[in-house]
């Protein structure tokens, strides 16, 4: 019963914890989960913590270089864009901004010189690319313009600039961001694969710094993406030409069979004594002998639901001639019902057989025996 009960104020506990480890500044802030958390809430991995200002706004603080806003935060590719409250990256940039005591690092890498440019700068003339002017640093009296150094230290020469400043690992891909933002990147903890999977990273447990992922969907869900498109068109394609190829073919039959009566085949049946009951089907006279009917145009039978032969399975069309078998007034196509009486001695619906005693009586009747005049059936 205690090892029941610390396992299940355990699980509460970590649910708990996974749950509490969600949240956000405002509406439209980002939402903050692991490593992140506010407040010291003890949900953050050391170093992640953030706040949320009056204005609703999340908050990073750099131990050495003061408060950013967060703009953004990718937890798969473990990026946080970060804005400078005063839209002034550069002027922080200036103050020595520093990421010692945080866990994050730069995305970009490069050194840029900040040039002063008098007043007789002209912001009309083109600056060599990919020179910045920096606004937020300028006024009437001057221009702040910043310029890449390339890998070979040069710096391409301005009219009316000097070089104010030269900073080393600058943490902002101007072409790409507005002034006043950045992009840093973090490597530990590293949950990238459990959030690709479609999990939620967490603490192990709240003892260690020790990381795990939980709530992983189930394994067919967690292959790659490109993976589900292999398995999709590889097995999907052919499974789909198959199934048309065979209900092309098995469409073709149907039709073939519906549309057309059975072939006029020569069954060779001796029979050593005609009038003998073990004789499989009938002979010709005997089944001459059985009416027939011309159907006229409006298909009319004495009885209105059998319009479709039940050997073919095609309904019965004008002029078309219909056999009827005596015993049990069934009628049928007369192609069809001859081909099966031939083999037959039965009627294919009800079973019946013919009159044996009658023609055991009466052999000479079967060749005697005339077919009945075609009648128009109106």
């Amino acid at each position: 019963m205690g090892v029941l009960t610390l396992f299940f104020l355990f699980f509460i506990k970590v649910s708990l914890a996974l749950q509490f480890c969600e949240d956000l500044c405002s509406s439209i802030g980002p939402g903050v989960r692991f490593p992140f958390g506010l407040d010291s809430d003890g949900c953050s991995y050391p170093g992640f913590n953030l706040s949320c200002n009056e204005k609703g706004l999340t908050i990073l603080n750099l131990p050495l270089s003061g408060n950013f806003i967060v703009q953004h935060i990718d937890y798969q590719a473990q990026e946080i864009r970060i804005r400078d409250p005063g839209n002034c990256f550069a002027k922080r940039l200036l103050h020595k901004l520093s990421l010692q005591g945080s866990p994050f690092v730069r995305v970009f890498n490069r050194a840029f010189s900040f040039l002063n440019c008098s007043s007789n700068f002209s912001t009309s003339a083109p600056l060599p690319r990919p020179a910045r002017l920096i606004n937020c640093l300028s006024n009437n009296d001057f221009t702040v313009v910043a310029m890449p150094v390339s890998s070979e230290g040069d710096l391409p020469s301005i009219p009316s600039c000097t070089v104010m400043k030269e900073i080393v690992d600058v943490p902002v891909f101007w072409p790409r961001y507005p002034e006043g933002e950045s992009s840093l990147i973090w490597t530990t903890p590293d949950c990238v694969g459990c959030e690709q999977n479609g999990g939620t990273c967490g603490f192990k447990d709240s003892g260690s710094l020790e990381i795990e992922c939980f709530n992983l969907p189930s394994t067919d869900r967690v292959l790659p993406r490109s993976a589900k498109y292999g398995i999709i068109i590889g097995v999907g394609i052919p499974a789909l030409l198959c199934m048309i190829g065979l209900g092309s073919y098995l469409c073709s039959r149907l039709r073939n069979y519906s549309r057309s009566h059975p072939s006029s085949t020569e069954v060779n049946t001796t029979f050593a004594n005609p009038p003998s009951i073990s004789i499989s089907g009938l002979d010709g006279p005997t089944i001459e002998s059985y009416p027939k009917i011309l159907l006229g145009e409006s298909r009319r039978l004495p009885k209105p639901n059998d319009n479709t032969c039940p050997i073919c399975l095609s309904e019965y069309q004008p002029k078309e001639t219909l056999r009827t078998i005596p015993e049990c007034n069934h009628y049928f196509h007369a192609d069809c019902i001859d081909e099966w009486l031939k083999m037959n001695a039965t009627c294919p619906l009800c079973r019946n057989s013919p009159d044996i005693s009658y023609i055991s009586a009466n052999p000479s009747s079967l060749l005697s025996a005339s077919p009945s005049s075609l009648s128009s059936g109106t």
